[in-house]
């Protein structure tokens, strides 16, 4: 099944729950204050904020330990997670943004509450972490892989799963032991960001929870 025909497959079911909620039938138009114009909001946040958390659970936990610890070869992780990364951030970006707009709409910051102005500050907290990976941190990452990659394809190292071979190496040649400091520093700048971003999901996960009524 291709991307498209999923896409369309979630927009179809998407659209099935939108005809039968109770609201649409009968509702007053009274423009964005209506009922519906409100659930269509909340829809936006609830969606782009669970894509965006959902996202980053998966990424920062348990994709990429599952293929660099027991699956690819390390330069082939290297190349994908090149190619991945930078729609991944991209993608929980746009997710954020969407979820800061729709909760912007909803509370205005000049008559929220003292907890909503803290949610949206933990919404733009995350937004700002995934720009600031997506432009500064992940292309001087995939620079430093590449420039490393090089390195080690001189020491024919690289096809095998995990860093024992690279550490070996790396105590006898200076070269690539610096390669791999500053990729750990920029690497580690990452996945503080990314972190960062994760816990301010986190918080604010429990914000809509204590709002759902079960």
């Amino acid at each position: 099944m291709g991307w498209l025909t999923r896409f369309l497959t979630a927009v179809s079911f998407l659209a099935v729950g939108v005809i039968f909620s109770p609201e649409i039938f009968g509702s007053s138009a009274d423009g964005p204050n209506s009922p519906t114009a409100a659930t269509i909001l909340k829809l936006a946040h609830l969606l782009g904020f669970a894509t965006a958390w959902g996202a980053a659970l998966w990424v920062t936990f348990i994709g990429g330990i599952i293929m660099f610890n027991r699956n690819l070869p390390r330069h082939q992780f290297g190349n994908l997670q090149s190619k991945m990364f930078p729609a991944y951030f991209t993608m929980v970006a746009v997710c954020c943004a969407i979820s800061v707009a729709s909760f912007g709409y909803l509370h205005p910051f000049k008559s929220s509450s003292t907890t909503e102005k803290y949610q949206l500050g933990f919404l733009l907290s995350a937004f700002a972490f995934n720009l600031t990976n997506l432009f500064v941190f992940t292309p001087m990452t995939i620079e430093m892989m590449k420039q490393r990659h090089k390195v080690e394809k001189e020491e024919n190292i690289g096809d095998e799963i995990g860093w024992t071979k690279n550490q070996e190496v790396a105590k006898v040649n200076p070269k690539l032991a610096a390669m791999n400091k500053k990729f750990g520093m920029i690497h580690g700048l990452s996945s503080l960001a990314n972190i960062m971003a994760f816990g301010s999901l986190a918080m604010h996960s429990w914000y809509l929870a204590s709002k759902i009524h079960l």
